[in-house]
């Protein structure tokens, strides 16, 4: 049996749940679930079937020191440093070619890695273990295996994929052949993939060995492997940093799906329910957190109410609401939003407009 690696993406910025996330400090680093960061909770799913030596992190320099913190377990040297955002097909392909240079960094060093985020919530931990680890099985045949989940509702938020034909069953998990991946729908075309019961919501997971990587990478994005394999010959030496910055500009911005998957050859999804939520907004917490008696969700701080129901409310000092309902109230030390829930997704457009006038609110 092949060792099994994963790769945790934790790059990104957060915008979506801003201001409570910054530039500075995204939403993995946040504790929005608990008293653990998001990249504790990602960490901590992964350690009962995985030594800390087998956790590739590929982060910011901005956002390293501080994960690691989070996280001493992970031995420092896995914490790979990308100097500037360029999609998530090359931190894959970065984060495959570390794995096989800590699994013995010949050619004939083949693993099996699990792509996954810092930042997604999973309720049902056990299961996604084992359905990882079916994944692994998989993938050592020659599949490169993704996670679908199971649509709770039509969501025009997340990609789709579309299931073929069965191919039979890893630990009692059904596996399908995976026909297409689709882009986010619209709201008639999401209820029909709900109805059809063929679609999965795309999780970003995906399994599979360092050498299927290596192929598909010099298949599709033949560029990008040739500046994958320069850095990767720097691996374990002081000039790693440098090789980096020189050429981790110049790779082509690309993610794993366009770049990747979409003409990838002998791909599987396993549909799987595991109450996985990506955060992607402040109103998702509301589906994820226990709420009181009338429906309202305070992440932090405290609030008084009279006839209210159904908020959101993160701030450090006391809120008092009176007669409103469905609201997001986000207070920090120097931002105040307060918007609808079902508006939510729309403090995209605010970041867009501060990163044109006010960045210091970034």
């Amino acid at each position: 049996m092949l060792p099994l690696y994963a790769i945790i993406m934790a790059g990104g910025s957060g915008t979506r749940l801003w201001p409570l996330s910054r530039q500075s400090r995204p939403k993995q680093s946040l504790k929005l679930i608990g008293e653990r960061t998001m990249f504790q909770l990602a960490v901590d799913r992964l350690l009962p079937i995985l030594p800390a030596e087998r956790i590739i992190v590929v982060t910011t320099q901005e956002l390293a020191k501080q994960l690691s913190e989070q996280s001493p377990q992970i031995p420092q040297k896995n914490f790979l440093i990308e100097p500037e955002g360029r999609g998530t097909a090359p931190v894959i392909g970065l984060g495959a070619a570390y794995a096989q240079h800590l699994n013995g960094g010949t050619p004939n060093s083949v693993a099996v890695i699990a792509c996954l985020t810092a930042d997604h919530y999973i309720k049902d931990v056990s299961r996604f273990q084992k359905v990882l680890l079916a994944s692994a099985k998989q993938a050592e045949c020659g599949t490169i295996v993704t996670l679908g989940i199971t649509p709770s509702f039509a969501s025009t938020g997340f990609g789709y994929i579309k299931r073929g034909e069965a191919l039979g069953k890893e630990d009692g998990f059904d596996v399908y052949r995976a026909l297409a991946f689709r882009e986010k729908p619209d709201e008639g075309t999401a209820q029909k993939f709900l109805e059809d019961g063929l679609h999965s919501w795309n999780s970003g997971m995906f399994v599979w060995t360092t050498k299927q990587v290596k192929n598909e990478f010099a298949r599709q994005l033949p560029e990008t492997s040739k500046k994958l394999d320069e850095a990767s010959r720097a691996f374990g030496t002081d000039d790693f940093g440098n090789v980096m910055a020189r050429v981790w500009h110049t790779v082509e911005k690309q993610t794993i799906d366009y770049g990747i998957m979409e003409n990838a050859k002998d791909v599987a999804v396993i549909p799987v329910d595991i109450g996985w939520s990506d955060v992607g907004s402040w109103a998702s917490l509301l589906d994820i957190l226990e709420p009181d008696e009338n429906g309202n969700v305070v992440i932090d701080g405290d609030h008084l109410s009279v006839d209210s129901t159904g908020l959101l409310i993160n701030s450090k000092k006391l809120v008092a609401t009176i007669g409103v309902s469905n609201l997001v109230i986000v207070d920090t030390d120097d931002v105040l939003m307060i918007c609808p829930r079902d508006k939510s997704q729309d403090v995209k457009k605010i970041v867009e407009k501060l990163q044109k006038q006010k960045t210091e609110y970034l």
